[in-house]
């Protein structure tokens, strides 16, 4: 009889307090606000934001950068010695420095050399380490390279997103919605309205709703420039630019996108995401970024077709983050000048439909 024995205690220990310390975190942030956006009370209709960017790390990417280091521990794949490498020069890239240095390890994101030095700041805040890249199509074949050279592991966001988080419940971002809903008018909402960055989120609500037999409907609202809505659209394989609202749009389909649990995918102008994101902070007080915009972008256009057909009912979206990320982009006049962004319309628009 013959075995092999790669058991080793010590490492076993320190992924259970790796786990634990992980765990922790989320037990210390409980869960996030749903505020009510204030809509006429004759309409009948009920619109509800869940503020993500109240998470240690300031964004919706949060929740996925915990359940993909705990994935990665419970696979094996992340000991106590592991780099970890990222794709990703966003919000993914700032919440994975912080679970990093929570468990002590190196982590190194992968990023454009176009991206904003206030960007790679705050991933450099929470001790990662920016590795630049000409090329922002090259940053996922660079993030394979880097990790066979350090023997670390690939976090790999685009493919893991929707697989490593559990969409059954476990407290995901759906089974919160649906039980901070339960005392409100319409509990059940009509309509769930989330962009795509990974596809994760999309994948983790659509599975969910379907799971527990709800019969909300998911809204998918893409930026232009990405390829999910016209692959949605077709059915079939695009090229694209990515998207100029960060953190959601793609220039290709990720593994994580499911397009099967989405009901209806809305294509939103940059501009009225701008407008929207504005528009938001003028209603509510509430200092959103441009994917919050482009969701209510979404939302909004889902209400004015409840109200022609004299439907009822409650819409939930998200704010993914805040809107200090962007003062120097989206909130910037100057910048929308130079990159010829007009949302004086969009947001004239935007005014009108909550005076009508």
């Amino acid at each position: 009889m013959e075995y092999v024995d790669r058991h080793d205690p010590t490492t076993r220990a320190w992924v259970a307090e790796a786990i634990q310390a992980v765990e922790a975190d989320a037990n210390r942030s409980c869960d996030t606000h749903m505020h009510v956006f204030p809509l006429p009370t004759r309409w009948g209709i009920d619109l509800y934001l869940k503020d993500e960017s109240v998470h240690p790390t300031g964004s919706l990417k949060h929740r996925l950068a915990r359940s993909l280091f705990l994935y990665g521990l419970a696979n094996g794949w992340i000991g106590p010695q592991t780099t970890i490498i990222e794709a990703s020069s966003g919000s993914t890239a700032v919440s994975e420095a912080y679970f990093a240095r929570l468990l002590g390890l190196p982590f190194i994101a992968v990023i454009p050399a176009t991206t904003s030095p206030e960007k790679r700041e705050i991933i450099e805040f929470y001790g990662g380490k920016c590795h630049l890249v000409a090329d922002p199509g090259a940053i996922y074949a660079e993030s394979h390279r880097l990790a066979a050279e350090t023997g670390g592991h690939y976090m790999d966001q685009f493919t893991y997103a929707e697989r490593a988080t559990d969409w059954r419940g476990n407290n995901n971002i759906a089974e919160s919605i649906f039980q901070q809903m339960t005392l409100e008018r319409h509990p059940e909402p009509l309509w769930i309205v989330v962009g795509a960055g990974t596809g994760g989120t999309s994948a983790t609500i659509g599975r969910y709703i379907r799971y527990r037999r709800h019969q909300t409907r998911l809204c998918v609202a893409d930026p232009e420039g990405s390829v999910f809505y016209p692959s949605w659209v077709s059915g079939g394989e695009h090229a694209g630019n990515g998207s100029r609202i960060e953190g959601i749009g793609r220039p290709r389909v990720e593994p994580s996108f499911l397009p099967t649990v989405i009901d209806r995918m809305t294509r939103v102008p940059d501009a009225l995401s701008i407008a929207a994101m504005h528009w938001v902070r003028e209603v509510t007080r509430r200092d959103v970024g441009g994917s919050t915009g482009t969701n209510i972008a979404a939302a909004v256009q889902v209400i004015r077709e409840m109200r022609e057909k004299g439907e009822r009912g409650s819409v939930v979206t998200l704010i993914c983050d805040g809107g200090e990320r962007y003062r120097d982009t989206y909130g910037d006049p100057r910048w929308l000048a130079e990159k010829g962004i007009d949302i004086a319309p969009h947001l004239a628009e935007l005014r009108e439909f909550l005076a009508s």
